[in-house]
């Protein structure tokens, strides 16, 4: 499963050889990350390494259950401990005893519930909402957020103490934004998986392509990426993929301009005549490089495209 983690920057790297050091082991671990960098991907190769492989790994969305039911399927109920409660009820970590539980986004859970988390991981035993017996239960939790829980504690909206009974071993996986020489890695990897999974010709970049997708922020991470690759390669089967043929949100990111005409900075006004692109194109990067003195690296961050792309559009118009 580490196979499906894909990087090389020395930041994702040296994350993964300290997931590879505590995947045999059964501390708990925390996974902190920004939504879309791979934290379930992550959660899930640890189980495999694991001697509880072969056992159940249970997921829990905390962030997706009413506050009202987050108790009850966690720990389980017993018939008749609430309104509804028409039968007995496993929890999670009843289900995955043995195994694995894997808790995502573990900021949202209550503090009453955060109380009886604590318990459990001081204690290995679980009561059930309505019963007066507790239980054993042999379970490693791996829990995850994308938020900083110091600041949720600094609100009073986070434990201290569970945070440091959950945090034994902390595995960040970093941005994309800061992994871009892992894109075309991605990139490659994302093309091949799904052209063979939809039985579908392979696509490749061009290099102007390839360029606007490594310069892009990602602000959704590994996810996002992964999500724009099967979209090409569905509607672009077995083609080269240009630059144009990229999603807006790539080729036009939000501030860029937007159009309906006031004026304000960071958007351009289309005249009622209409404007010749390639003009307009040609004589902002003359422009830019004018006012750069001629260093490309300036001029390409000042009209906020990539080195490359800013090349292969001097090349295009035969500026030197």
């Amino acid at each position: 499963m580490f196979q499906a983690l894909i990087g090389q920057a020395p930041n994702f790297e040296a994350m993964l050889r300290s997931a590879k050091m505590v995947a045999s082991t059964d501390v708990t671990v925390l996974i902190t990350g920004e939504t879309g960098t791979g934290k379930e991907v992550l959660a899930n190769a640890l189980q495999s390494r694991s001697p509880r492989a072969h056992k159940p790994f249970i997921t829990l969305n905390c962030a997706a259950l009413p506050e009202s039911l987050v108790e009850s399927e966690l720990f389980g109920h017993r018939r008749g401990a609430f309104t509804g409660a028409v039968a007995n009820q496993t929890g999670r970590l009843q289900a995955a005893d043995g195994g694995t539980l894997f808790m995502d986004e573990v900021d949202s859970l209550p503090l009453p519930v955060q109380a009886k988390l604590l318990r459990f991981l001081e204690t290995g035993e679980i009561q059930p909402v309505g019963d007066t017996q507790s239980q054993r239960v042999d379970v490693r939790v791996i829990a995850a957020t994308n938020t900083l829980l110091e600041e949720r504690i600094a609100k009073g909206e986070f434990r201290k103490d569970l945070y440091y009974r959950l945090n034994v071993v902390p595995l960040e996986i970093p941005p994309l934004r800061e992994r871009m020489g892992d894109i075309q890695l991605l990139l490659n990897h994302f093309m091949r998986v799904f052209a063979a999974e939809h039985k579908l010709p392979p696509s490749t970049l061009s290099k102007s392509a390839l360029a606007r997708l490594q310069h892009h922020a990602w602000p959704g991470n590994v996810r996002e990426l992964r999500n724009v690759c099967e979209r090409l390669c569905i509607l672009l089967a077995g083609r080269t993929i240009e630059e144009i043929n990229l999603p807006h949100e790539i080729t036009n990111p939000a501030g860029a301009s937007s159009g309906s005409g006031s004026g304000q900075k960071g958007q351009f006004v289309l005249p009622e005549s209409g404007i010749e692109l390639d003009k307009l194109e040609l004589d902002l990067i003359r422009q830019a490089l004018a006012r750069c003195k001629g260093n490309r690296s300036q001029a390409a961050r000042l009209l906020g495209i990539s080195r490359d792309t800013l090349l292969y559009r001097m090349q295009k118009y035969g500026i030197q």
